[in-house]
């Protein structure tokens, strides 16, 4: 049996495969070693009952991950997975781009972009990646992410901008003052967590003009700075995983045909194409 996992900022999606091709659906909290050690993620790993009750059966173990972009930081993983799942043979851990890429494009060529709680791109050549533009973070980057819009509507909210009709919606909707937001923001940790969870309410009210406006200008933020990098990106397909992408995706569209470049799969969790492609490596193709 193996185990595929994908996993952003906020939540980590798992399946395990047995050589039938049986599958087991779970979820835990996201793991990011950029903000969380070893002991974290095997202690939080170890609460999830699904996990436990197949670790000894695990042989192979497949993990892409936000933060996971260099050898100390996947160690981090690694160490993690290798406690909870004693028996494991091989043990991958990656890149949550290179997961991207391989759910959407597999081994053709593409560009593999991520837009969820963060954001982030690469070229896939149908084997590696090619990462020309850092993510930067919640902070300094993230653009058209779920952090990003999250700030904005903040922002917005705090400095009383928002149309009058959403901004008692949002006043309504949420229990906050300036204070329980500084301390979130400023705090508190997972503050990219926390501003990217204001994204339901953007999605609620997508039809909005003030929110189509602002998911536009973000979206095209993004493409400006992480596709348009890219020499051939109008040569090839520009994939997307993640949820803005995925309840945003007739903006994205429009951004693409504005842009003149062209969408391909959008996907709002890439575990199971990653499960498959993963499955059919270990057990199909012996």
């Amino acid at each position: 049996m193996i185990v595929v996992a994908d996993s952003g900022s906020t939540k980590c999606d798992w399946i395990l495969i047995s050589s039938s091709g049986e599958e087991i659906k779970t979820q835990t909290m996201g793991f990011n070693p950029f903000f969380h050690d070893s002991a974290l993620v095997a202690s939080k790993i170890s609460e999830n009952h699904t996990l436990m009750e197949h670790s000894e059966a695990l042989s192979a173990a497949y993990f892409y991950g936000a933060g996971c972009s260099s050898d100390n930081r996947k160690k981090v993983i690694e160490v993690a997975l290798r406690n909870v799942f004693p028996n494991l043979q091989s043990c991958l851990v990656d890149h949550d781009l290179t997961g991207a890429a391989i759910a959407t494009a597999e081994d053709t060529a593409g560009i593999a972009c991520i837009m969820g709680t963060g954001s982030n791109s690469c070229y896939w050549d149908g084997k590696k990646a090619e990462e020309l533009r850092p993510a930067l973070g919640y902070v300094l980057g993230d653009e058209g992410s779920g952090s990003y819009f999250g700030k904005l509507l903040l922002v917005d909210w705090l400095y009383n901008r928002m149309p009058d009709d959403l901004q008692q919606e949002f006043t309504r909707q949420y229990d906050l003052t300036k204070e329980k937001i500084f301390r979130s923001v400023y705090s508190e940790p997972n503050a990219n967590v926390y501003l990217a969870s204001f994204m339901p309410f953007a999605s609620a009210h997508k039809d909005h003009k003030y929110i189509k406006q602002m998911i536009y200008k973000g979206l095209a933020r993004f493409i400006s700075i992480h596709v348009w990098c890219y020499p051939n990106f109008r040569d090839v397909p520009v994939h997307f995983v993640g949820s803005i992408a995925h309840y945003f995706s007739e903006q994205l569209e429009l951004v693409a045909f504005n842009h003149n470049f062209t969408v391909g799969k959008v996907v709002k969790r890439p575990v199971r194409s990653l499960a498959q492609y993963h499955y059919k490596k270990s057990f199909s193709e012996v």
